[in-house]
């Protein structure tokens, strides 16, 4: 086996992991489309698995564009939930009065000084 064929054979290996990506990509998107109905989808399904590369061609000259605004909108509405979710842990600043009564509570308790109560009510007053 010379250069020329280990290239040869890269090149195949590579367009079967590139069919296989593709067909599996083109499934997901199927499944995914809320506006595609079942029947839609199992012609598309049959179509792929019947005809694979002309259905997958067919596939991505119809719907590709809306494959993208699909994805896009998978992206943008996970990334909402991890800022939701972020923001939900940090926990949203308390009101002032429950800061300062929170401090006054500390105090109470003999955790923080006067100094220190004082530093956090004017924190809490200042936000």
């Amino acid at each position: 086996m010379g250069f020329f064929d280990f290239l040869l054979w890269m090149l195949w290996i590579y367009l079967v992991i590139l069919c296989v990506w593709t067909f599996i990509w083109i499934f997901m998107d199927i499944f995914r489309d809320s506006t595609l109905s079942g029947w839609g989808k199992a012609g598309w399904v049959i179509l792929l698995i019947v005809l694979p590369f002309l259905g997958a061609l067919i596939y991505l000259i119809a719907r590709g564009g809306s494959m993208a605004h699909r994805q896009s909108a998978e992206m943008n509405a996970a990334a909402q939930a991890n800022a939701d979710y972020i923001r939900s842990v940090a926990g949203a600043s308390a009101s002032p009065a429950a800061e300062i009564e929170r401090a006054q509570g500390l105090l109470s308790s003999g955790a923080i000084s006067q100094a220190e109560y004082e530093a956090l009510k004017a924190k809490a007053l200042a936000a």
